[in-house]
């Protein structure tokens, strides 16, 4: 899945050897005035992410399974947003908190508390990457993800997308949501600090109405780092983030690189008016092609 300017494309090669491509248009909640808005931006990155990846996985499943199509609805991906958001804050927000609390008569102080918290948690969230990166079908997942971002460096180098020139290119990309993720454990840590120790019940609330204000914060750094990658200090701090891509990219073969390039140009051409799209179609495809796999 390439996200373009205004639309994001997705490409799928199905069991016959085809790729199938299509392209949605992207909400004027990810593209109007608020996306440029510090902090606010942030957040509103988080659930773009979150509902585009929501969706584009059953779409995808359901072309790559060749099964009839049911696109879900907004309140569908609505309720499975909850639900991951509640899986995700209770696996590496809430767990480590009630690990740590468990301990607070051998922790004196509040500083200490909340840095082995977020040690843990960050060291739950790590695990958690690699054990599920060892599974085969994450692994395809994850080969798919290092194609798009060697995609992506080929076309901000203005190369042709051809394979023999995104082969060159490294998997990991200063942009990835892991690199997000990754922040997003270590600004919780200051956040966090700065509320200190107050009883239970308060800390779980402010692990959850927070997350928030972690992903705002975390966004601006991303977002920072990618406009001065090419400053020695930014180039050390980001380092941690392009090494833990390593967890969650592999090397893809020539073929899932010529998936990734189909859903580039595609997005770029929708972009650009190249194709013609129907923005007010019921599912929100606004485009579809197929492409033989040896073009």
């Amino acid at each position: 899945m390439i996200r373009g300017r205004d639309h994001y494309s997705l490409a799928v090669r199905r069991p016959n050897g085809e790729i199938t491509t299509q392209s949605s248009k992207l909400s004027t909640l990810y593209t109007g005035r608020l996306r440029n808005i510090p902090l606010i931006r942030g957040i509103i990155v988080l659930i773009e992410t979150l509902f585009i990846g929501i969706e584009v996985l059953s779409r995808s499943a359901n072309i790559a399974l060749e099964e009839e199509r049911k696109e879900m609805s907004r309140l569908s991906m609505a309720f499975m947003l909850i639900i991951s958001l509640s899986i995700g804050i209770g696996l590496f927000f809430i767990t480590p908190l009630l690990a740590i609390r468990s301990l607070d008569s051998f922790i004196a102080s509040d500083e200490a508390s909340n840095l082995i918290e977020g040690i843990l948690r960050l060291s739950m969230f790590l695990a958690y990457i690699f054990f599920i990166g060892r599974l085969p079908d994450i692994k395809r997942v994850f080969a798919y993800h290092g194609a798009e971002h060697m995609t992506v460096h080929a076309h901000e180098q203005n190369l042709p997308l051809e394979v023999e020139n995104i082969r060159g290119f490294s998997t990991a990309h200063n942009r990835c949501g892991t690199a997000f993720l990754l922040v997003v454990m270590v600004v919780s840590i200051a956040v966090f600090t700065l509320i200190g120790r107050p009883s239970l019940e308060i800390s779980i609330a402010s692990r959850i109405v927070l997350m928030p204000v972690i992903a705002a914060i975390s966004y601006e750094i991303i977002r920072f780092s990618g406009a001065h990658s090419g400053h020695p200090l930014v180039k050390l701090i980001v380092y941690p983030s392009l090494a833990l891509q390593s967890l969650t990219t592999r090397q893809p073969d020539d073929e899932q690189i010529e998936v990734a390039i189909h859903a580039m140009k595609h997005a770029i051409a929708v972009d650009q008016g190249e194709i013609v799209t129907d923005d007010n179609s019921e599912n929100g495809i606004t485009g579809e092609g197929k492409a033989n796999s040896q073009d």
